[in-house]
């Protein structure tokens, strides 16, 4: 693992960006990997053009967790809700942008299944 990815993942994991909750958030959803205890909400707000205007996360979890749902909060600001329910393993595993073994994959990959998680529910209230 390069040193710099390394640092980019502990910098996410210490000091995650958006890490808190919304208040009335329009997108919301909670998961758990039961595999190793990981646990992440996502909670969203949506502006009049559908574009995430807030994203928070809040959970707990190991390092490659809490760094992935940083980074993918990052990701997703600004962008249409169209555009981020399109995004897949490989873009959030692009963000991390280190070798994973199978379980570790899982760790990484939970926050985009909590956010997409809260986009089926959105879509199913609308």
């Amino acid at each position: 693992m390069s040193s710099i990815y390394a640092e980019n993942i502990v910098d996410h994991y210490r000091f995650p960006r958006n890490f808190g909750k919304l208040e009335n958030a329009q997108l919301k959803a909670r998961e758990l990997n039961p595999l190793c205890g990981d646990e992440i909400e996502f909670n969203i707000n949506l502006d009049q053009n559908k574009r995430v205007s807030e994203v928070k996360f809040d959970g707990k979890g190991c390092a490659i967790c809490l760094a992935a749902s940083s980074m993918l909060t990052e990701k997703i600001k600004g962008k249409k809700l169209e555009e981020v329910h399109e995004l897949t393993d490989k873009d959030v595993l692009e963000l991390l942008n280190i070798e994973l073994s199978p379980n570790r994959k899982k760790c990484a990959l939970l926050s985009l299944w909590v956010l997409k998680s809260a986009i089926e529910k959105f879509d199913n209230l609308s």
